[in-house]
């Protein structure tokens, strides 16, 4: 059975675990879902401060606030998708439903979450950019498909460590780790004129940078709110922004392949 029919099929199974997945996000918290615009919005502001402490005032606020709200989604849909399958034994054991709809009820809960925090982002940008006498980019609604396709990039990401972390229960703390130097190796708190100087000196590395999809991503953000902002073309973007379909091919079917031993690691 094709992937679109399973879901059709079980979309009930799907529509609960989304649920599930909001309900038990902000599950005897006071202030709920204020936590998915306070942490990304605390954090843009700590990183801020502490980067013009460090380089000065060549930190812009609204780069800041679009590359955090945007990094959240992508670190916190890994994080909660590696756990989908080893924390749902239970319901492995004793019902049939396509496996791939644990992970994806992760996304697709996580998505929910950052669609509403993207309109808080958006009041935040047209506050700052009134300030400074500007307005969004009429990019802006051309956000969408980047929310789509970023989302497709991390579907890929959470199929793969959510099935190897079932195999491998390491796999969970190399993949904490490895965020936290992925955070660092894409501009979440800077831009690009803040890696400018090492780009113009070692021309090859901007090729390789931007190898990390989620550079393009928040670039493309960046490059449709804000007036100011570009976006560029390499054959390092063009295969950055390529690689993850076919990277999402292929761990679905390593996805499908494992999870036939599911109930007996779990």
């Amino acid at each position: 059975m094709k992937f679109s029919e399973n879901i059709v099929k079980h979309r009930e199974i799907l529509l609960n675990l989304v649920k599930r997945e909001l309900k038990g996000k902000y599950k005897d918290s006071v202030l709920g879902f204020l936590w998915s615009i306070l942490n990304p919005f605390f954090l843009a502001i700590i990183y801020m401060f502490f980067l013009r402490l460090l380089v000065g005032r060549g930190v812009a606020t609204e780069d800041v606030i679009i590359g955090v709200f945007a990094w959240q989604f992508t670190a916190q849909s890994i994080s909660g998708g590696m756990s989908s399958i080893t924390g749902n034994a239970t319901l492995i054991k004793k019902v049939y439903f396509p496996r791939v709809i644990l992970p994806l009820s992760v996304v697709a809960g996580n998505l929910i979450n950052y669609i509403l925090t993207i309109f808080v982002q958006l009041f935040l940008l047209l506050l700052i950019l009134s300030w400074k006498g500007s307005m969004l980019g009429v990019g802006l609604f051309a956000m969408p498909i980047v929310v789509l396709y970023q989302t497709v990039f991390i579907l890929g990401m959470v199929l793969l460590v959510s099935s190897a972390n079932v195999y491998f229960r390491d796999i969970q703390h190399l993949v904490n780790l490895l965020l936290t130097a992925w955070f660092f190796m894409t501009p979440a708190i800077y831009n690009l004129t803040f890696i400018q100087p090492l780009l113009d000196r070692f021309p090859f590395l901007g090729n390789l940078y931007f190898l990390n999809p989620m550079a393009s991503i928040i670039t493309m953000y960046r490059a449709l709110l804000l007036p100011e902002s570009a976006f560029f073309w390499s054959w390092g973007v063009v295969l950055g922004l390529v690689w993850p379909l076919i990277f999402l091919y292929f761990s679905y079917r390593i996805f499908q392949s494992t999870q036939r031993n599911f109930a007996d690691y779990v």
